[in-house]
């Protein structure tokens, strides 16, 4: 799908980015621009800053950066198309019919599809011969009430391998579309499609905008796995939704409640608190810790207390702890998960428990003193390295003063020795950062490791003038015009990096047909690479000199380095022609 720059220009303009992006990030004023904390990587100090006169974005500590189309691609696990139809739905635009390609299937039509599979499976879940094995599970063994299921939209799927492809083939829609879609699968023996949810409770997967984006399926017999997941699509990332986050982000501006799976998060809303949310068949990832901080202040995490349950609350208390969140752990006596407790106790008494809840450092205290025997010299030194271990990595220095006297308390030690220890450790950490930072940042100069500009590692020289050359045809209208008049030598088989040569091959096109405008660019380049090159936009920004003569010189020198380069492969091939000459001799 291609659209105008009109268009293009048109929908960027009003989608204003600062609010755009603070729909997503706590933004605060710096001067003249925003900064906040980065979406898109771990961070406690802000790098992430949005510049309002560009309507453009840039992390200066993962390299995260463009425009509106960029962050909606980013933030909304789109494509480009589906970035420019999001923002144009957002900004009450329609796209006009002739703007319009046929591409692959995209979003929309996933979304339209699982909402035709979700009335197949509510219809037959609620089909008194089909669905009475599913019903039965759910109002039955679960005793959930009729209007939460409804309100959930369960659903049945059949024990048959055909009943939802044929249904979805008799509405329109295609084999491809229902593989696509994750809805069925294909048999390599055969080549027959299949159902891929047979004999399970549906669980629809439904994003903040009311879309169904994604199912879980329970299966009803002892078949594996238990539960089944939609894997990801074009309208679907596992990593980047929440289940029931749809109703849970209007009740969570406190305080959320983490639940390990669809029934503990459904059995606690039917019990009122519909703050709930759960991950979709996977541990806690980063991308869902910063989309909590985004909706909440305080994540209260209520995972299952058996072994695996508490190992997921140990990893997931780092990971919400690390984006800012205030994290507490539930504590459930007498019950494995918040549905078990509910069903035996009651509303009130989990009110208690959540209120009751423990922070992470009281579940660290206690998991570590239940691990090792303090009352003999090996034990308590194993703790005390552990407790330490853990309060060396929180930022706040009144916290860690708190922590250092209880785990003194607790352990029968001097708090100097516990805080001497803690800062030992801290110090050691920060000599281990700054050596990375040191050891990144010559890797960076050289270019190792770069997997945007995989080229530039060859020749620093010629790097160094190519950035400095996109830059400036980046920022500047007549330096573009330049190139296109020659009143500028440069040519894309000047450029050593492939990268590079793309950029500026495709930057000219543009201009010389009167369509440049830096959004378009990302119909050609990736997210990552839409980043690296607002990075080089900026990097010129914060340069004095950007006259035209740099961008001459430039040119110049990478012709130069052109020459010295073929220069040296000539010299290399006559020295192996005279060497094999000589051994004939």
């Amino acid at each position: 799908m291609r659209f105008s720059k009109d268009l293009v220009e048109e929908i960027r303009s009003r989608n204003d980015i600062v609010e755009l992006i603070g729909m997503y990030v706590n933004l605060k004023r710096a001067g003249s621009n925003f900064s906040g904390l980065c979406p898109y990587h771990s961070e406690k100090s802000p790098s992430f800053t949005v510049f309002p006169a560009t309507q453009s974005f840039y992390c200066f500590g993962c390299g995260a950066g463009g425009d509106a189309i960029t962050f909606a691609m980013r933030s909304e696990n789109l494509d480009y198309p589906g970035a420019v139809e999001f923002l144009a739905k957002r900004a009450g635009i329609t796209i006009p019919t002739d703007e319009k390609e046929e591409r692959g299937i995209g979003r929309q039509r996933i979304y339209e599809m699982n909402l035709a599979a979700a009335k197949y499976f509510r219809n037959c879940l609620f089909d008194e011969k089909i669905g009475r094995v599913g019903m039965e599970y759910l109002a039955g063994k679960r005793k959930l009430p009729l209007v939460i299921i409804k309100r959930f939209g369960l659903g049945f799927a059949p024990d048959g391998f055909g009943g939802l492809t044929d249904h979805m083939k008799r509405l329109g829609f295609t084999e491809e579309e229902l593989i696509t879609g994750f809805l069925c699968g294909k048999s390599q023996k055969t080549g027959k499609v299949y159902d891929y949810f047979r004999n399970r409770v549906i669980f629809p997967i439904i994003n903040t905008s009311g879309d169904i984006i994604g199912f879980g399926g329970r299966v009803m017999d002892d078949s594996k796995p238990k539960y089944l997941n939609s894997s990801d699509t074009p309208g679907f990332k596992k990593s980047r939704n929440l289940f029931a986050l749809n109703y849970g982000k209007n009740h969570c501006s406190e305080r959320l409640i983490l639940c390990e799976g669809y029934m503990d998060v459904i059995a606690c809303h039917a019990a009122g608190f519909e703050n709930a949310v759960a991950t979709l068949g996977t541990a806690l990832t980063s991308e869902q810790a910063r989309l909590m901080a985004k909706h909440t202040k305080q994540v209260i995490i209520a995972y299952d207390s058996d072994e695996a349950g508490q190992n997921a609350t140990r990893k997931a208390i780092r990971m919400l702890t690390e984006v800012g969140l205030e994290v507490r752990v539930l504590h459930m006596e007498g019950a494995k998960d918040p549905d078990e407790y509910i069903k035996k106790y009651g509303a009130d008494s989990f009110r208690a428990l959540l209120d009751a809840g423990k922070t992470g450092f009281e579940f660290k205290l206690d998991a570590t003193l239940e691990k090792h025997d303090i009352s003999t010299a090996d034990g308590k030194i194993k703790a005390s390295r552990e407790l330490c271990e853990y309060i060396s990595e929180v930022n706040s220095g009144v916290e860690r003063e708190v922590y250092i006297a209880i785990t003194a308390k607790r352990l029968g030690l001097s708090e100097d020795g516990i805080k001497n220890d803690v800062a030992s450790i801290r110090k050691k950490k920060m000599v281990e950062y700054h050596a990375g930072v040191s050891r990144q940042a010559r890797n960076d100069a050289m270019g190792i490791g770069d997997r945007i500009n995989s080229d530039g590692i060859k020749n620093i020289k010629a790097r160094t003038a190519e950035e400095a050359i996109i830059g400036l045809l980046l920022l500047f209208d007549e330096y573009r015009a330049a190139v296109i008049s020659k009143k500028v030598e440069l040519d894309g088989e000047d450029f050593f990096s492939e990268f590079h040569k793309k950029v500026f091959e495709t930057v000219c096109s543009l201009e010389g047909d009167g369509e440049y405008d830096f959004s378009l660019l990302g119909q050609f380049f990736s997210p990552d690479e839409m980043g690296r090159l607002e990075g080089l936009i900026q990097k010129r920004r914060e340069l004095t000199e950007n006259s035209l003569e740099v961008l001459r010189g430039c040119a110049e020198a990478l012709r130069q380095e052109k020459q010295l380069s073929g220069q040296e492969t000539i010299d290399a091939i006559q020295l192996l022609l005279a060497s094999k000459r000589e051994a004939k001799k």
